[in-house]
């Protein structure tokens, strides 16, 4: 697949449609197209931006390169990063500096498949929580780690288990939001029933104490569910005020993203994408699964960045409060290949991993890598 630059193809589509509880697909939104589907409409979005222009966005470097299916990346206070590859079970610290990379750990009881293995990272109080597939089930665990070039991972304590797990859908992002809660997205494993049986954790996404309790305040009494009806989620990120984005795959028709609310129904099974079905909330955004497929996303300079896997591209969604205030643009088309997972690093700069060596890319010489991004 050639990588060279080709233009921001793409649209922020308008209409969408009833779904039934069609099978098929994966997480990545690559499965073939499903001929049920009745025909929509759909408008292209903006070329994307010029360099130096409003909102645009360039690849100031490489930080490091030959990195085996990264997956979860977090922040460490003093700015490394660490990054869990999912098939190796094992995290590594890259120097955000000189990008030098120091393996701190492998995850006991990882067991990689699929869409599973070791996904999404988290930091707190001395602590990396990780999100992965075991063998019955997924889960988050903590590990204590004191931060330092030298450290290594402690032995690992279960925050939560019990999420359902499947060759695919395992969803697996994790972070924590400003209030201080873990919150984690999860997929449906392909059984689409779950999204939206509230007593079951797949299909959802998660809000729990950093001890794996049930949040105070949420919708649902004694639960950690926060809000159902997802098919697979795998981005989450919070606004300048504080409201919860999540980034989720389509079945065949419709990836999106949606502002996410306590005790909301996002429709899944019964819906997917815009469908003004009373009920059920809309998404703010919504692309044809070959643009997008997202991944990770993060809020940065007043737009959602969005990692696109099959589109092989980044979306910058611009807000205005809890609105769109303008069309989705899209940035890096078919220049690096699957982006997986993009990370906001201040000061208008992102972090952002390729995902060519999960199996479902084409590798080439030093991938995968994690690119320094400048956002103008």
């Amino acid at each position: 697949m050639s990588r060279a630059f080709v233009g921001a193809a793409g649209a922020a589509a308008v209409l969408g449609l009833l779904v039934g509880c069609a099978s098929g697909g994966d997480g990545d939104g690559e499965g073939a197209a499903s001929p049920s589907r009745a025909p929509s409409v759909s408008v292209s979005a903006p070329e994307s931006g010029t360099r130096g222009s409003p909102g645009s966005v360039r690849v100031a470097g490489t930080l490091t390169g030959d990195l085996e299916s990264p997956w979860g990346v977090a922040a460490l206070p003093d700015g490394d990063l660490l990054v869990a590859s999912r098939d190796e079970r094992t995290i590594t610290r890259v120097d955000a500096e000189t990008g030098r990379k120091t393996a701190v750990g492998e995850v006991p009881g990882v067991v990689p498949g699929g869409e599973g293995g070791l996904l999404g990272l988290a930091v707190r109080d001395g602590h990396v929580y990780a999100y992965f597939t075991a063998e019955s089930d997924n889960r988050i665990v903590r590990m204590p780690y004191g931060g330092g070039a030298s450290d290594r991972l402690g032995p690992p304590e279960v925050v939560l288990s019990g999420i359902p797990k499947g060759n695919v859908h395992n969803g697996g992002r994790i972070a924590f939001g400003p209030d201080g809660m873990l919150y984690a997205g999860t997929g449906e494993r392909g059984e689409t029933g779950l999204a939206q049986n509230v007593e079951s954790l797949g299909g959802k996404i998660l809000r729990m104490t950093p001890e794996g309790k049930p949040a105070p305040g949420n919708p649902f009494p004694g639960s950690v569910v926060y809000s159902y009806g997802h098919r697979n989620v795998q981005g989450l990120a919070w606004d300048a005020d504080g409201r919860l984005w999540a980034a989720e795959f389509g079945q065949n028709t419709w990836d999106e993203l949606n502002l996410v609310e306590a005790g909301k129904n996002y429709g899944w099974p019964k819906v997917e994408g815009t469908a003004n079905v009373s009920g059920f909330v809309d998404p703010v955004a919504q692309w044809r699964t070959e643009e997008a497929s997202p991944s990770g996303i993060a809020f940065a300079e007043g737009a959602i960045w969005m990692a696109g896997l099959r589109g092989e591209r980044l979306w910058r969604i611009p807000l205005s409060g809890a609105e769109r205030s303008g069309d989705p643009e899209a940035f890096l088309v078919e220049e690096y290949g699957r982006l997986r997972t993009v990370l906001a690093a201040g000061d208008g700069r992102l972090w952002l991993t390729t995902s060519e060596t999960d199996t479902r890319g084409t590798p080439e010489p030093g991938d995968d890598k994690i690119l320094r991004l400048e956002v103008g």
